[in-house]
């Protein structure tokens, strides 16, 4: 079975090795640079074994991506606390979405109402709407990009239309198919980040609904999900654009 990997940063400047990878499922950490091939370097490698592989990486690629700690504990909070941050972030919150369906979601009265008549509700008066529009009206930048299946599921249909919505309040709101998505190397996490300096990732259980929060503030990890959001927001479409190509496949 592959191992399952994670891109963890590079300090190329074009794009080459040399990067990190972590493996999720036994913690090990991939190398990937140039080969070390020349003899005499090799013998003075100790407890260099017959199957073992050298290679050079610059200093900086461990120091900016390896892990700092050896078992990472995670940072819990609670949605109250979660909840602030939309308040207080000073420039910037980004959103990747990428579940089929959200409980908090189906348990909206809107949802019904969409089940219905195939449009969300547009409740821009709501405590969320007015917050963002507070926000974005003070010159700071919020967005968000939703992963779509191909066909899109009920609970995606349903934040397709609400859209709308989200850039009513000044957001960026945009799409991208699940396959581009993959193409692209998005990981399969939801969470936000504020100012370029904290990531909040959401951590759901089997019925989509929203255990706890995980903080991150490492900075090796920050420019990481950093660098997903570059890849997502290039990769992705207007939500109206996004609606349009749907239309257009019938």
């Amino acid at each position: 079975m592959a191992r399952r990997l994670r891109f963890n940063g590079t300090d190329s400047k074009n794009g080459a090795c040399p990067a990190l990878h972590d493996d999720l499922d036994s913690g090990e950490i991939i190398v990937q640079g140039t080969p070390l091939t020349d003899s005499q370097d090799l013998a003075q490698l100790q407890h260099f074994g017959p199957q073992d592989v050298a290679v050079v990486v610059p200093r900086e690629l461990l120091v900016n991506h390896g892990p700092k700690e050896g078992d990472r504990v995670p940072k819990l909070i609670g949605l109250e606390e979660f909840g602030k941050l939309f308040e207080h972030f000073e420039h910037s919150a980004w959103h990747l979405e990428t579940r089929r369906g959200y409980a908090s979601d189906r348990e909206d009265g809107g949802y019904a109402e969409f089940l219905e008549t195939g449009v969300a509700p547009s409740d821009v008066e709501s405590g969320w709407c007015q917050n963002i529009r507070r926000q974005t009206a003070a010159g700071k930048a919020v967005g968000r990009v939703r992963v779509v299946d191909a066909p899109p599921t009920p609970g995606q249909l349903f934040l397709l239309s609400y859209a709308r919505v989200n850039a009513a309040t000044g957001e960026d709101a945009r799409n991208v198919w699940r396959e581009d998505a993959e193409l692209a190397h998005l990981p399969a996490e939801d969470f936000w980040i504020f100012d370029s300096r904290l990531v909040a990732v959401l951590h759901f259980d089997d019925t989509d609904v929203l255990r706890d929060v995980e903080v991150i503030t490492e900075p090796g990890e920050v420019l990481r999900y950093c660098q997903v959001r570059d890849a997502a927001v290039h990769t992705s479409l207007p939500w109206d654009d996004f609606t349009a190509q749907l239309h257009a496949k019938g």
